[in-house]
């Protein structure tokens, strides 16, 4: 007998993770092995569970699914990541993929696709939304790559803020306390920031706009 697919999920919303674990578990070769609520869960966990595959949330607090990819890649390489999420922004999809998200799927899509996409991530495949891949199709359609040095774009002024704090050290509740923005704002403009500078990373999004000149270390 096949052995099971081991599946961790991590979505800040308890009842759309019940509803995700529910019909991938009616699904009789995938088991749950375990629940997060935010990314630092998801990275935990990992590293307990060693799952086939990590279903990971966007937008999470403590730390967002950007973040949580690129940890669980670094530390846990042979654990896949499907991103399961609500949004298809360009930041998003080039960030996750450049993070080392293995697929992306919109929450829109059929029961039976996400299934199909936690098999295919299981299996070694690569899975894109058709929302998704048409962003990708025309990104390599330009030969421009998201992230390219040359097309580097300027950040806002609260993008700047953001990063500034952010290089000092501050969680994103901390940040969001100092401009007195939510968490999930402070999320989406990291986001912003990591698709704007082609990185995955807190770290990199920091040591390039140092190497820019648009932020100094105090």
């Amino acid at each position: 007998m096949p052995s099971l697919i081991r599946v961790l999920l991590a979505d800040d919303h308890a009842v759309v993770r019940k509803g995700i674990r529910d019909f991938l578990q009616e699904d009789p070769d995938i088991v749950v092995v375990a629940e997060g609520a935010n990314g630092e869960d998801a990275v935990r966990l990992a590293g307990e569970h060693l799952p086939d595959v990590a279903v990971l949330d966007i937008q999470m607090p403590k730390m967002n699914g950007i973040d949580a990819t690129t940890a669980i890649k670094e530390r846990f390489p042979r654990v896949r990541v499907l991103i399961l999420t609500a949004y298809d922004e360009d930041p998003y999809v080039f960030a996750l993929l450049r993070a080392g998200a293995d697929g992306y799927v919109l929450k829109n899509a059929d029961a039976d696709d996400i299934v199909r996409a936690v098999k295919s991530v299981a299996a070694g495949g690569k899975v894109l939304d058709p929302a998704v891949a048409g962003k990708v199709m025309a990104q390599m359609a330009t030969g421009k790559p998201a992230g390219a040095s040359e097309q580097v774009e300027p950040l806002s002024d609260r993008e700047l803020d953001v990063l500034r704090l952010a290089a000092q050290g501050l969680t994103n509740k901390a940040i969001g306390q100092a401009l007195q923005i939510s968490d999930r704002t402070v999320q989406g403009h990291l986001a912003n920031i990591y698709g704007k500078l082609g990185v995955a990373s807190r770290t990199e999004a920091v040591t390039t706009a140092l190497r820019l000149g648009w932020i100094v270390l105090e």
